[in-house]
């Protein structure tokens, strides 16, 4: 993606200093509290800053397009940080969902804490804390979201605004989530045909107005947007994230390990049901969607079957079809901004941030 550094920057150092302040509260809640704190600030470290740089883009759009020397405030690096935080939440929970042994490279919270279970000698099975301890660890962070978010808001005639959106953007995300896991399993009982409008579903809810819309209408309403600004960035926003997940889709089962940070093919073994599958098993005889199936799911699957998966993906036709779709939905967001009441400059911004979330390889 394109250098963001002074987001990046302007992040990080607001996590710090949220970290620091909450230090002298939870201090005296003992050595093994601190492990815990410890392990959710290591989850804030790192990342593209995804949410955060668009909810700046949001803000600058608006915010400069009324007043060309707009100053970024305390609040708006308030509002980009919450966003990293629950962020942070989300991926702990994914990754305990997924049963995910790395993110970033690294353990994943889950196997981290069940690492430093064993490294204390405690007693009982490490693995059951470890996924206990990070279901708390999400939770801990979502709370520490929502603390920064009000602080963002303190004394702002936007408030009202600025939460509605964030709250509807928990909602949503929640229940993608959960639409998520419900079609590894519902799939089989429902008809073929609409199987791929079913993952669609998930990709917006789930994704697509977390990821990219709803960061940039939050930036935006904090900087007072107007209804007719609103639109265009939710416009613009929506289709962009569903065609940045839809990218995901492709890199989970074609990405390489050593840039994505996870082994090829993981959305395989974990049975996703995303439009690539979808599209797929469409184009299948019965019998080697019978084989498909057989295979999506199986935690154990090695190099060679992944290879033989990603060949018949390809072979179908759903890897170019999911590549047009990424296409055609990045050019209805470029259409979404021409003649848009927002900042020149900050149009620019977004169709780089657009082009960096789509045609990518991490």
């Amino acid at each position: 993606m394109p250098s963001s550094i002074p987001v990046q920057d302007a992040v990080s150092d607001r996590l710090d200093r949220f970290m620091t302040a909450l230090g002298s509260e939870t201090r005296s809640y003992g050595p093994d509290a601190a492990m815990f704190i410890a392990s959710a600030e290591a989850t804030l470290r790192g990342g593209k800053r995804l949410r955060a740089r668009f909810c700046h883009a949001g803000w600058r759009a608006v915010a400069r397009f009324s007043a060309r020397d707009a100053i970024e405030t305390d609040a708006l690096w308030d509002l980009c940080a919450a966003l990293e935080i629950f962020q942070s939440a989300a991926l702990v929970h994914d990754d305990l969902i997924d049963n995910s042994d790395t993110r970033r490279g690294v353990p994943a919270a889950h196997r981290s804490l069940e690492q430093q279970h064993r490294t204390l000698s405690w007693s009982g099975d490490a693995e059951p804390f470890g996924r206990a301890a990070a279901i708390l660890l999400g939770d801990l962070l979502v709370a520490w979201s929502d603390d920064l978010l009000e602080q963002a808001l303190t004394g702002l005639a936007q408030a009202p605004d600025v939460r509605r959106e964030y709250a509807r953007m928990r909602r949503d995300v929640t229940t993608g989530q959960f639409l998520d896991i419900a079609e590894e399993s519902a799939w089989l009982v429902n008809p073929i045909s609409e199987h791929a409008d079913r993952a669609l579903r998930v990709v917006s809810l789930k994704s697509a107005r977390y990821s990219i819309e709803q960061p940039l209408l939050l930036g935006a309403l904090l900087a007072g947007a107007d209804e007719s600004q609103q639109s265009a960035l939710r416009s613009f926003g929506h289709p962009i994230g569903m065609a940045f997940q839809l990218r995901d889709d492709v890199l989970g089962v074609f990405g390489d390990q050593s840039i994505t940070g996870k082994p090829a093919g993981d959305d395989l073994r974990e049975g996703k049901r995303t439009v690539l599958i979808a599209f797929t098993r469409e184009q299948l005889d019965a019998s080697a969607r019978r084989l498909l199936d057989e295979l999506l799911g199986d935690p154990t699957l090695t190099a060679d079957q992944v290879s033989a998966i990603q060949a018949t993906i390809a072979e179908s036709g759903a890897l170019a079809r999911v590549e047009e779709l990424i296409v055609s939905y990045a050019q209805e967001a470029d259409r979404a901004l021409s003649g848009a009441r927002l900042d020149n400059a900050a149009v620019g911004e977004l169709r780089d941030l657009a082009r960096a979330a789509t045609v990518r390889s991490a």
